[in-house]
């Protein structure tokens, strides 16, 4: 599997720049999953419970969350309609053990491409940042994020867990330049 990696753009517009970056770090996560055997992505860096599975898991799930669930106002789809959530609120992590690569990869692969027709159905309703998303983030205190929110968000989420990524991949293989 090839992954190209693009280069967050140095002259954009607001949403050309945070698109760049997310996808720059979407890429950085699967590169550092990348070449690894599915017994190697369940290793973690104790005394932590990450693993590169959990966390490409947990990404495709973050995905849907954040563009199908709350901006476009989609019902879960599956595997997160049936998770069982109340019985273990990190399940998105936990639930990626035994996983294939092929499999975890699949799944944050067709996430992304989800998230991206979700996004660009969105801006092309409305391009304003800084409209509201179509669900409410807290009701009862009225709070609601915007669009520029959940890309800036996004961006956040991806750049904090390839940080992770990095040390796990070390401690796994040695790698430092994935």
């Amino acid at each position: 599997m090839t992954i190209e990696r693009p280069e967050p753009s140095f002259s954009n517009d607001e949403v050309g720049m945070l698109r760049s970056y997310l996808d720059h770090f979407r890429a950085t996560i699967r590169l550092q999953a990348s070449g690894l055997t599915d017994e190697q992505l369940d290793q973690r860096l104790p005394p932590s419970e990450l693993t590169l599975g959990g966390m490409l898991k947990h990404l495709a799930f973050v995905e849907d969350y954040w563009f199908s669930y709350n901006l476009a106002g989609h019902e879960p789809s599956p595997p997160w309609d049936a998770a069982p959530w109340d019985e273990d609120p990190d399940w998105d992590w936990h639930s990626a053990a035994g996983a294939s690569h092929a499999e975890l990869d699949a799944l944050l692969v067709d996430a992304v491409v989800r998230s991206d027709a979700c996004l660009d159905a969105a801006l092309a309703a409305d391009p304003d940042l800084g409209r509201l998303v179509a669900r409410p983030r807290d009701p009862a205190k009225g709070e609601t994020a915007t669009l520029r929110w959940v890309l800036v968000h996004m961006v956040e989420e991806y750049a904090r867990h390839a940080g992770h990524a990095d040390l796990i991949r070390q401690s796994i293989d040695g790698a430092t330049d994935v």
